[in-house]
């Protein structure tokens, strides 16, 4: 058993003292095999210590039932940590940001017309309880009081960007320490005097994030906490990217340098990230500054960091390095032996199963009134579609889909008339409806809901409801679309382009590697890979592939299935041994 603590402006283990050298890494965001090579190569680059964060909403992703299991086995990953000899910083938070679908809260809270996030809202706090009650006994063994690797939690995240609610943090606090969680708390704020204001907990450590400007954000944080260590917990070295626009990156000298700048100072310092990984399914969460606005973050997480998204080390890793063996003695840099990549060349896709025919296979219908949103149907993540009918003969007019989240493909009779998104508020979709009357249908994306800010309350598909003209539409048939078992799909051999529809095909693996898909020619969807949801593609860029790890696949025979919303230029798609990002 050991403790963690600070005095002055030193943290001390026991009576030693240390400087935090971390880097996040998030277990939910790697497959499990490959978090010994990832936590090596952390320790190998010069850092003492893993940050994760847990998101909730992958361990509860019903209410009351649990999963703790595959890429969720935390345990296992800071069991892990330990054993390589490192230390560990969870963040447990209600809420995590990282820009994961609804900042890790589960899709589930939303089914509450009347829930409030992030306060002290009975309600939501009772849900809270009820996932401590689970979660935190699991961390109490591998605490470092009793003798485990964490040595630190994290009690809400960078709360001060959001409110101010100081009964809501004091819970969290007494939460954490009634359940035995004895380590040092703390949390983490941008530097600005609003942010700490409102993020700020008595008796709980302060920490600071940012990217640049070291030793002004220090300055700040000294104003409200004079007595502490100062500790960067997110250093923001790269960044994440959203789709319609260009891949980010940040050279490896300016992050260096800032690096140099913390430790100069004394500082403690969390890479964010040191690893991204990949936001595999429908994990991958959207920024909402405004109400108007909407930009849903791209599948990969490479985040630019010193791993890149497969693991590899970059320029960025062997400079930090660099810079860490100026403060601290390393040993000769030794390295996991690399992970195999391998091309496995052209795959073609020969069936195709149409979505139109296959509703009542992979769904089950649901009439209501008006359109439901996916919460209050008992849907999380996917697609969902609603359908009607309206009476002709009626002239031309305007089709309006209040409050749609994300984006929907309206069809009338089965043919596309158009695309309406969020993002693009212009654009309208128009038509005459004949004598004998149209079938309406709105197949609609969630495309992540925000993770950050004051829009967080983000319900997914049709939220409010749809009008032809000036008269809300009524009479609607559901079918929730979480894509989540795709076996009882009807596939023919023949091809059909133009409409949402599922290409399989299958590939042979003599030597199991880690690929890329290249998804040249095709426009935007979902990919499946022996059942496995890769995550979504998208010829907007910035992201051209998908990034498959070698234990999703097998020897032998593999399955592949796209959905594919429009259509594809050949249906084959090209399987690589490097990523193309932007």
């Amino acid at each position: 058993m050991s403790t963690f603590r600070y005095s002055g402006n030193s943290f001390y283990v026991n009576d030693e003292r240390i400087q935090i050298l971390s880097g996040a890494i998030h277990y939910f965001r790697v497959v499990p095999e490959y978090w010994e090579d990832r936590l090596l190569k952390l320790k190998a680059c010069g850092l003492n210590t893993v940050e994760t964060y847990v998101p909730w909403n992958l361990h509860e992703p019903t209410k009351g039932q649990f999963h703790f299991d595959g890429i969720a086995n935390l345990v296992r990953f800071v069991e892990l940590a330990g054993q390589l000899g490192l230390h560990v910083i969870v963040r447990p938070s209600p809420y995590i940001c990282a820009e994961w679908e609804f900042g890790g809260l589960p899709s589930w809270l939303l089914a509450d017309s009347d829930m409030r996030l992030r306060c002290y809202h009975k309600p939501f706090l009772d849900h809270v309880d009820d996932y401590y009650d689970v979660l935190l006994p699991m961390l109490k063994p591998l605490l470092c009081t009793q003798g485990g690797p964490i040595i630190a939690m994290q009690i809400e995240n960078e709360y001060g960007s959001y409110g101010n609610d100081k009964k809501y943090l004091n819970y969290l606090k007494d939460a954490m320490i009634r359940r035995g969680m004895d380590v040092l708390l703390f949390t983490s704020d941008g530097a600005e005097d609003a942010m700490l204001q409102g993020g700020m907990v008595d008796g709980v450590l302060a920490t600071v994030n940012f990217g640049s400007r070291a030793a002004e954000s220090f300055d700040k944080l000294r104003e409200y906490q004079p007595d502490a260590p100062f500790m960067c917990m997110e250093y923001w070295n790269g960044w994440f990217d959203h789709w319609r626009e260009e891949h980010h990156t940040r050279s490896a000298a300016d992050a260096a340098n800032v690096l140099d700048d913390m430790l100069r100072l004394g500082a403690s310092v969390n890479f964010y990230m040191f690893h991204g990984g990949t936001n595999f399914g429908f994990w991958n969460g959207a920024n909402g500054h405004t109400e108007d606005s909407y930009e849903p973050t791209v599948t990969s997480y490479d985040y630019d960091s010193p791993l890149s998204e497969n693991g590899e080390p970059t320029d960025k890793f062997f400079a930090i390095r660099d810079v860490i063996a100026k403060y601290v003695p390393l040993q000769p840099l030794e390295l996991p032996a690399p992970v195999p990549k391998k091309a496995y060349g052209k795959v073609a896709l020969t069936e195709t199963a149409l979505l139109s025919a296959n509703l009542d296979r992979i769904s089950t219908a649901i009439h209501t009134a008006y359109p439901e949103p996916m919460e209050k149907l008992g849907q999380d993540y996917g697609f969902i579609q609603y359908d009607t009918f309206i009476s002709g003969p009626r002239p031309k007019d305007e089709l309006f889909i209040q409050d749609l989240r994300d984006r929907a493909l309206v069809f009338l009779d089965g043919k596309l008339a158009g695309t309406l998104d969020r993002c693009e508020p212009d654009t309208k979709i128009e038509f005459e409806v004949p004598a004998e009357g149209l079938r309406i249908s709105v197949l609609v994306e969630n495309m992540g809901r925000v993770n950050y800010g004051p829009y967080m309350k983000d319900r997914k598909g049709i939220t409010e409801g749809v009008r032809f003209g000036r008269q809300f539409l009524s009479e609607w048939t559901t079918y929730p679309l979480p894509l989540n078992d795709l076996s009882a799909l009807a596939y023919t051999p023949d091809i059909q382009q133009g409409v949402p529809a599922f290409f399989r095909g299958s590939f042979t693996v003599d030597q199991l590697a880690d690929t890329f898909i290249s998804l040249e020619g095709w426009t935007k969807g979902v990919v499946f890979i022996n059942g496995f949801n890769l995550g979504r593609h998208w010829n907007i860029g910035p992201q051209k592939t998908l990034y498959v790890p070698g234990p999703i696949l097998k020897t032998g025979d593999n399955e592949i299935v796209i959905l594919e919303l429009y259509g594809t230029n050949e249906p084959a798609v090209t399987f690589v041994d490097q990523p193309e990002l932007g």
